[in-house]
């Protein structure tokens, strides 16, 4: 993709102007605002600068060749310059793509259990345990919210929030239903069964204005469920917050009420921004065909066969056969070809814009 050199410029010009603007202005907010898309255009601006002055140092060698001495070095020089030009290009085209404001974000995570009763509660188990071993990998810090155990094991739902750069980014495709292929502990006849589980993946925004009226919550205490014995909760300190307008339910079941209440709001915040969120992906999956899943929760995205040992994410015919490794975490093959199929949407969407 060949860049117009007047985008470019556009993008220069505007971090020249948030640099002069942000060294002149005494406003707190104001300061804050310019600081963060500073540090957003910085490494576009960074990459531009890289494209731009080899672009340069290209003109110049093509008229360092007219000269019969300079001519065989300008030539090597010349062939090394035009090999890396294309790589440098598709830096700043992605950096210029349409991307999402979230990408960088810390995010909540919430597995269910779906179709196949005690089963399904396993295998959201085990799918918490994968997404728990990546975020170990990748040096993220995974505190859980709320959780609801199966009655063999496993979890009826997990809520969990997973704190580090670019979380969202990595796991946001993870959002929609898992289903798994294999024989129960449970069956005695050695009967393959499917099971599934949801998978819902949503970025924690701090500064996103969500406007909660006291008047459309209603906040109930009550007593939390845990592993039994001592570490049974006594008291009503687990919060469920139930947002009316929408029907939302948000729940926390530390130790205490407080910090209860704080991350049960925080919760709320994270589905009522994700609703907004889920609606301007499936308009803009009207526009993008090509997008990576529909931002659609209810979509089959991946199955797990372990009589095969393989696993298939339907949304791009990708099949792995290292189910294991997957399960024990090593999910980087499965999220990094989603994650190339997203940018050669966002590129082709630029390529549009630019045609």
């Amino acid at each position: 993709m060949h860049l117009p050199q007047a985008r470019l410029d556009q993008v220069l010009d505007r971090f020249h102007e948030v640099e002069a603007r942000m060294s002149a202005a005494s406003d707190g907010g104001e300061i804050v605002r310019l600081a963060k898309e500073h540090a957003e255009l910085k490494p576009v601006a960074d990459a531009v600068n890289a494209l731009s002055k080899a672009r340069s140092e290209l003109a110049d060698l093509e008229l360092m060749s007219s000269d019969p001495e300079l001519a065989l070095m300008a030539a090597e020089e010349r062939e090394a310059l035009e090999d890396r030009l294309p790589q440098l290009e598709r830096e700043v085209a992605l950096l210029l793509a349409p991307r999402d404001a979230d990408e960088n974000a810390s995010a909540i995570l919430e597995v269910r259990a779906g179709t196949g009763g005690d089963e399904a509660a396993l295998f959201a188990g085990d799918l918490f345990r994968m997404y728990q071993r990546y975020a170990q990998t990748r040096g993220w810090r995974v505190e859980v919210d709320s959780v609801s155990e199966g009655e063999v094991g496993g979890y009826k739902e997990i809520v969990a929030t997973i704190t580090g750069e670019g979380v969202f980014g990595r796991l946001k495709f993870e959002s929609g239903v898992h289903r798994v292929q294999r024989v129960p502990a449970t069956e005695a006849g050695g009967r393959i069964h499917t099971s599934a589980a949801t998978v819902a993946v949503l970025p924690e925004v701090e500064d996103v204005e969500i406007e909660i009226r006291d008047q459309d919550i209603r906040i109930d205490t009550y007593r939390s469920s845990g592993a039994g014995g001592q570490h049974v909760n006594k008291t009503d300190s687990a919060v469920r917050i139930t947002h009316l307008p929408t029907g939302i339910v948000a729940t926390s079941s530390e130790k205490s009420q407080h910090v209860n209440r704080d991350k049960a709001m925080k919760n709320l915040k994270a589905r009522l921004y994700d609703m907004q969120r889920q609606e301007k992906d499936k308009a803009r999956a009207d526009e993008r065909k090509s997008q990576v899943g529909s931002g659609d929760r209810s979509e089959r995205i991946r199955t797990y066969n372990f009589p095969q040992g393989r696993v298939t994410d339907h949304r791009i015919g990708l099949t792995l056969h290292s189910l294991p490794q997957i399960l024990e975490g090593d999910l980087d093959p499965v999220l990094d070809a989603l994650i190339a199929e997203d940018q050669a949407a966002r590129l082709a969407s630029l390529e549009a814009e630019l045609s």
